[in-house]
């Protein structure tokens, strides 16, 4: 998994912090076969909605679809969350994900 944008300007201040995102996160707990990375990409995503970490949501939602979900089932497991973590932070959510996907920047290349 590549560094995102943020990562690589916190590289700067946090090598270590990057180094383990990179090692431990993405190179080791997010390729564990437990979990397939579409279920991994599902859980993430509405736990960062939930706590309303809308700064990595939009990398997250463009890496679930890049790992097999549809906007349908993202929209509806966010809607499906609106009843637990309530309507502020889903309609947040799915605007986000409504503008990731309409101005084409579907899944990451």
């Amino acid at each position: 998994m590549a560094k995102t944008g943020v990562l690589e300007h916190l590289a700067s201040i946090a090598p270590k912090l990057v180094e383990l995102t990179d090692e431990v996160l993405f190179g080791d707990i997010w390729e564990r076969t437990e979990l397939s990375p579409r279920d991994r990409s599902l859980v993430t995503v509405t736990a960062l909605a939930t706590l309303y970490r809308t700064e990595q949501l939009d990398f997250h939602l463009k890496f679930a679809l890049d790992n097999g979900l549809s906007k349908e089932e993202l929209a509806e497991a966010l809607t499906h969350l609106a009843f637990y973590a309530g309507w502020p932070t889903t309609v947040t959510a799915l605007t986000r994900l409504k503008s990731l996907t309409e101005e084409g920047n579907g899944p990451c290349t």
